[in-house]
């Protein structure tokens, strides 16, 4: 990618180093659950408080916490990176949404080491980056990025950007009301039809990813020799279909709740391809 020359962003938080106190968990959940979700939660991106709310049987009393905050070293080359991605999708989204007459509130990045406190509960690394829409903050573990190269063999700065405008994905939803539609409309569904709306979810937030490389590349020319295939090449290494394969031997599709590997790359091609909105709408969307 091309960021040599671009702007850091103003709304990164640095935690790193400065600890973070566990929240407490309520509704009686046990230290089998407890690891099963932060397993889950690793492998499939899902909000953690999602998970361990499924398991506690109700929602989750994880308050956040106060800890401090500053803005990264100048040296971290690292942070300076995802600094510069939340910039360029802060540029994107401000136009695209201005073009549809609306404001556009940009979200925080958290950057964290090990744990932190969020208003969806307590992040852990194990979870993989993840956002929250109570406090429109998106939180990683800059360590999240070693994994994606070692274990889901998805190198490259591109990859990398991808994971961070998948969660802007996600805020763009939130701001939207798409999300406050699909967890009302999850409450009363079953397990397997609450899974497939959380799949359209997700395959819509890997459009809107793509939106942000189409924009941010004509606007900016950021897009280098191998960049998309870099981001392909995660999209498809964290598809449900593989991931469960690699864990667990075999694949159970009713229990999908990011789509497969090859969904996951024809939505986020459709996003980049067309830098279309109207392209993203997963959930009129007859086969995915």
């Amino acid at each position: 990618m091309r960021l040599d020359d671009q702007r850091e962003s103003e709304n990164v938080e640095d935690r790193r180093g400065a600890g973070g106190r566990r929240g407490v968990v309520g509704g009686g959940i046990g230290i089998g659950g407890i690891i099963v979700a932060l397993a889950a939660s690793y492998f499939l991106g899902i909000d953690p408080s999602v998970l361990l709310g499924v398991f506690s049987g109700g929602d989750v009393a994880l308050a956040p916490q106060s800890v401090p905050a500053s803005r990264p070293p100048a040296g971290d080359e690292m942070a300076r990176f995802v600094s510069k991605v939340l910039a360029d999708t802060e540029d994107t989204w401000r136009g695209v949404f201005r073009q549809a007459g609306r404001p556009y509130q940009d979200p925080k990045l958290v950057l964290y080491t090990g744990v932190t406190p969020s208003a969806c509960g307590t992040g852990q690394a194990a979870m993989g980056p993840f956002y929250c829409p109570e406090d429109q903050k998106i939180y990683i573990d800059l360590a999240f990025y070693q994994d994606l190269k070692t274990r889901f063999k998805a190198p490259g700065d591109f990859a990398q950007a991808y994971v961070i405008a998948h969660e802007v994905g996600h805020h763009v939803q939130h701001l939207l009301g798409i999300a406050d539609k699909v967890q009302a409309a999850r409450r009363g569904a079953s397990e397997a039809q609450a899974n497939a709306l959380s799949v359209r979810m997700e395959l819509q937030a890997d459009c809107l990813a793509g939106i942000w490389g189409y924009h941010a590349d004509r606007a900016r020319n950021v897009l280098e020799a191998g960049d998309i295939e870099e981001a392909l090449t995660a999209a498809s290494a964290i598809g449900d279909d593989r991931i469960q394969q690699r864990t667990r031997g075999y694949a159970v599709p009713d229990s999908f709740t990011h789509g497969t590997a090859a969904q996951r790359v024809r939505w986020f091609k459709r996003g980049i391809e067309s830098g279309d909105l109207r392209q993203c709408n997963t959930f009129e969307a007859r086969q995915l």
